[in-house]
């Protein structure tokens, strides 16, 4: 049985947003290769879908969540990641 190989990007967004977030359920999507030759993906960047479902986002509006996700993704979001689309839900939203 062969084990599936996680992007190194993708491996890094999962580490981030788990240690910062502790996460019940957490998806990420790689649409990197859908952007090929957009500006983003020339300079390196990826593109990624998050799904995140967490306690830490009980109470807070949705632009606080998201700036939870950029927090924790820290110099990432300048470097690794050209374009992030966020779904940030506290549990029981899902």
């Amino acid at each position: 049985m062969s084990e599936t190989v996680e992007d190194p990007r993708v491996q890094m967004i999962r580490e981030r947003l788990t240690a910062a977030l502790r996460p019940e359920r957490l998806e990420i999507i790689d649409e990197t290769a859908r952007h090929a030759g957009h500006e983003g993906a020339r300079a390196g960047g990826g593109h990624y879908i998050v799904t995140i479902v967490s306690p830490a986002f009980a109470g807070k509006k949705p632009i606080e969540r998201h700036r939870m996700v950029y927090d924790a993704l820290g110099e990432a979001m300048h470097k690794e990641i050209h374009a992030l689309s966020i779904k940030a839900l506290a549990p029981g939203e899902a």
